[in-house]
């Protein structure tokens, strides 16, 4: 594998860091990330900043509004964001159900959604997940039933990240409970201000609220919401997942935590009174994480090669999802150890913007907790590390 840049690439790459250093705000930059990014209103300016710039929908082709970049110039500009500290932005309209919506949705669904979507003006969540079917998802038992031009959807989903912010659900809901159980499912796209649903907030390990419950009481969905056609839902859920999974390595943002740990390491304290940085079952530690994490990089580049020539991503996704969530989640482990007792200090209040009392330790310590609480969930949210690995047992070594 050639893995020297191109000088067209590297061009870009230069176009991206100087676009990133003139346009990136510095309270956005040095605002700290809690969950999947910043706060809503900050992220919404960065949105709004990469939409009119042509750059917030790097994976979508130009004729559905992105900028139809090459697989590379896409990898580089994550790669830049990241160095840049740029807040990622919220997934689930640009990663998920925007792609499934220009992919598969009709023309008035795409008129009435797409823009949003790319405004960042509307902001979704995802009604996958239900009490008892997560990774087994077929199993989902949430009913919606035809009457007339509408559906009357009745159920729970859980585990909704930013439910209470969003504007619309993207849901799998069962439509025959007759036929086998992925062949009884259909998609659609739910008006969150429709009567009938109720958001109930869930806190999770790192004392934040980012996940809830939603339900559904008759609550009453237009057919014309309806993506594709009745009882195939699976297939555009599997087409929405494999989007998901491919993004989920995180090597940008694992390169970037694990140049955070040498700085960390370079002031906080072994227990001899060393610092870490002169440590060297610490050094090791981290040394190893880097080398599992150069191997992932090598791994991903190679899978981004084949795509570039046309080659689709299958279990391959399941390979980065598995290595890149088990590095993510060393690196925070590894500085929630650098920084010891100092863990303990919640700094809730002021991650919620509800306080601004002085933090209880180092200034990098505000948000350890928080990153390694929501990070236990990265092995199991986009398909649980578990699944992943039944897939490439049957997909690879046939058993």
């Amino acid at each position: 594998m050639q893995l020297a840049l191109r000088p067209e690439d590297e061009a870009f790459r230069r176009e991206v860091r100087q676009f990133l250093k003139e346009s990136l705000p510095r309270d956005i930059a040095e605002a700290r990330a809690v969950g999947v990014s910043v706060s809503k209103p900050l992220l919404k300016r960065w949105h709004k900043t990469l939409y009119e710039k042509g750059w917030v929908a790097p994976g979508w082709p130009k004729a559905a509004g992105g900028t139809g970049w090459s697989v590379t110039q896409q990898h580089i500009f994550q790669e830049e964001c990241a160095q840049a500290n740029a807040p990622s932005l919220m997934p689930f309209g640009l990663s998920m159900v925007g792609p499934v919506i220009y992919t598969f949705g009709n023309d008035a669904q795409k008129a009435q959604h797409i823009p949003g979507i790319l405004s960042g003006d509307v902001w979704w969540c995802q009604g996958y997940s239900e009490p008892g079917s997560g990774s087994d998802l077929a199993s989902l038992k949430t009913k919606a039933v035809r009457d007339g031009d509408t559906y009357v959807v009745n159920g729970q989903k859980i585990w909704t990240s930013y439910a209470h912010e969003a504007d619309w659900i993207f849901c799998l809901v069962r439509t025959d409970d007759q036929s086998k159980p992925q062949e009884g499912i259909s998609f659609l796209l739910i008006d969150m201000k429709t009567p009938g649903i109720t958001v109930r907030p869930l806190v999770s390990i790192d004392e934040l609220h980012h996940l809830n419950e939603v339900f559904f009481e008759d609550v009453r969905v237009p057919v014309a919401n309806r993506i594709g056609e009745e009882n195939k839902g699976w297939t555009y859920a599997k087409f929405l997942l494999a989007h998901e999974r491919t993004g989920i390595a995180g090597v940008p943002q694992s390169k970037k935590a694990a140049e955070e740990l040498r700085r960390i390491a370079e002031t906080e304290r072994a227990g001899d009174g060393k610092r870490l940085a002169d440590d060297p079952t610490f050094q090791a530690t981290l040394a190893d994480i880097e080398v599992k994490l150069a191997a992932l990089e090598i791994t991903n580049l190679r899978i981004l090669a084949e795509t570039e020539k046309g080659t689709s991503v299958g279990v391959e996704a399941s390979v980065l999802k598995i290595l890149g969530t088990e590095v993510q989640q060393a690196l925070q482990t590894l500085a929630v150890e650098a920084i010891g007792y100092y863990t303990l200090a919640s700094h809730r209040d002021r991650l919620e913007g509800r306080g601004n009392a002085p933090l209880v330790g180092p200034d990098h310590g505000e948000t350890i907790f928080a990153s390694y609480g929501f990070g236990r969930a990265a092995s199991i949210y986009g398909g649980s590390n578990e699944i992943q690995r039944n897939v490439l047992a049957k997909a690879v070594l046939g058993l």
